[in-house]
């Protein structure tokens, strides 16, 4: 799987926090119980985050039999079962709630995206992810953006040039600040963004082509597609709710990120339940 390295570091730290020096209610449970338990979503939702699952349990005990009834991408129908476990009861119960914080909340996000690209469909723009994530889960969240059928804007600092109006002032103008960017890195995506339509203009004569519209209103937009007329791609922020962003999409941008999708979460309701044991 494309995060690997990712699911291996953020389970050891997720197991680590939870267990610390030992699971203090492991000796209820008989050590050569076996178990057999089910996971069960309790909302409707878009699967995410099975690979972090299958790594929490078999971190703690390779015995334990995984089978899933959905994969990463599927809608679920609330009070369904998703997944079904085997093995030692004491590793299940240990990593039961590690594993259902990632599975809930990846998949909290995949839904909320997938709302997103659902409500743009047929038009141009795609629907993008911010660095607006919980610290130490960026790569799980873009992850689940795409799986919901978004788009993942840069991962971090490194792997693209964002110029906001800081930067700006501090090179002295947009034609400067856009040559400085090309100077130090003219390998990765180099994106402005602008308040203003003579901002805009100055940018498009400056060569950027990458632009950002914050907090354009949608009249804005539209005036901004024709301005820009291809020459550059545009891209919407701010302000982005479910209720706006067809209206968004329709004025012609190429491009929607949403802090909200990473940011603003409310995770999925799931629970592992035992239903027999030996």
């Amino acid at each position: 799987m494309e995060f690997l390295a990712e699911i291996e570091r953020t389970v050891s730290q997720a197991l680590a926090e939870d267990i610390g020096s030992g699971d203090a209610t492991a000796a209820l449970v008989p050590q050569h119980l076996i178990a057999h338990a089910r996971i069960i979503a309790r909302d409707q939702a878009v699967l995410c985050g099975t690979a972090w699952l299958d790594h929490v349990f078999h971190s703690l005990d390779d015995q334990i039999d995984i089978e899933w009834h959905a994969h990463d991408g599927e809608l679920i129908a609330a009070n369904t079962t998703i997944c079904e476990l085997q093995g030692p009861a004491r590793p299940l119960l240990t990593g039961e709630r590690t594993a259902l914080n990632f599975l809930q909340t990846l998949s909290a996000v995949a839904t909320k995206t997938r709302a997103y690209v659902q409500a743009v469909a047929g038009t141009r723009a795609s629907i993008l992810d911010t660095r607006k994530t919980l610290p130490g889960l960026r790569l799980p969240l873009k992850y689940a953006v795409k799986t919901g059928g978004g788009v993942n804007h840069r991962i971090g600092l490194y792997d693209g040039i964002l110029i906001k109006e800081n930067h700006i002032a501090a090179a002295g103008g947009i034609s400067q600040v856009l040559g400085r960017a090309r100077e130090v890195n003219p390998e990765i995506p180099i994106q402005i963004e602008v308040e203003t339509t003579e901002q805009l203009e100055q940018a498009i004569n400056s060569g950027a082509k990458l632009i950002l519209l914050d907090n354009f209103t949608t009249t804005r937009m539209t005036e901004a597609v024709k301005l820009t007329a291809g020459r550059a791609e545009l891209e919407a922020s701010g302000g982005i709710t479910l209720d706006n962003v067809r209206e968004i999409a329709e004025t012609g941008v190429d491009r929607i990120s949403i802090g909200t999708l990473t940011k603003d979460i409310a995770a999925i309701d799931l629970s592992m339940r035992f239903v027999s044991m030996e």
